[in-house]
């Protein structure tokens, strides 16, 4: 579908942020599928929550390291000091296609905003009621672009966005990063959401090629307190609600 681009890495417009908590065995595969990508990256960077640097081998990548952990909302923190145009972020079950970040460029030439490999549609004044679009779809994969409420998984961005971030306190600093930036974003600088084409018979545009496995592991926040979880979300979005949020697919 794309052709192996060949181009300087220094000419790279996309930075890259991993994040390593409970799932340190991932990141080599992780770096090696960002590497492996169709277009260049100029750089990888890992937050890591733990406080000492994973004692895996790792080159070629910017470490750092911190003795707290700041949950979901750290990484976007470092990111604010990215030097490239865009920056895309993945969560660490998150493994792309080699084509990804080719289709989030091309995306964004039509389509700006913040693009994704999974998303929620909201359809009432809470998270728990919600269509969900791509990989993971609700009605399956999603063969052409959708827009959504809000992005999960991997993120891929304008570095100049992520100023809007911090614009307001979020709800929770414990979770809802990703509520929360697909809300200011789309407030103070009317930016969408969407989730990018994952067709089901070409895994390499895919932004998570192995999200159902490594997923739904035991270090799945969203399985290890499922009523908490649901139920701090839910609080998430009634909140950003009152603020000024306008979810696009509420029910009439």
């Amino acid at each position: 579908m794309f052709k192996k681009l060949q181009s300087n890495l220094t000419k790279s417009k996309i930075t890259v942020i991993l994040c390593a908590y409970n799932r340190p065995h991932l990141l080599q595969e992780q770096i090696a599928a960002i590497k492996n990508q169709s277009v260049p990256v100029a750089d990888i960077w890992l937050w890591y929550n733990r406080g000492s640097e994973p004692q895996i081998s790792i080159s070629d990548i910017k470490v750092a390291c911190c003795n707290h952990n700041f949950k979901f909302f750290g990484r976007f923190s470092f990111a604010m000091l990215v030097q490239t145009e865009y920056v895309a972020f993945f969560d660490d079950d998150t493994i792309p296609g080699e084509h990804w970040l080719k289709s989030c460029l091309d995306y964004m030439q039509s389509h700006e905003g913040i693009l994704g490999t999974t998303g929620i549609q909201l359809l009432k004044k809470t998270y728990a009621n919600h269509v969900k679009v791509g990989w993971n779809g609700t009605g399956g994969t999603n063969e052409a672009i959708k827009e959504v409420d809000l992005i999960g998984h991997a993120w891929f961005l304008k570095k100049a966005w992520l100023q809007y971030l911090w614009y307001e306190e979020p709800v929770s600093w414990d979770n809802g990063e990703d509520i929360h930036l697909s809300y200011v974003v789309k407030k103070y600088a009317n930016i969408p959401s969407y989730v990018l084409p994952h067709p089901q018979d070409d895994l390499s545009v895919w932004g998570s090629i192995k999200g159902s496995e490594y997923g739904s592991d035991d270090q799945a926040s969203w399985k290890k307190k499922p009523n908490k979880h649901i139920n701090l979300r839910n609080k998430v979005v009634k909140t950003l609600i009152k603020r000024g949020w306008n979810p696009l697919f509420f029910d009439s």
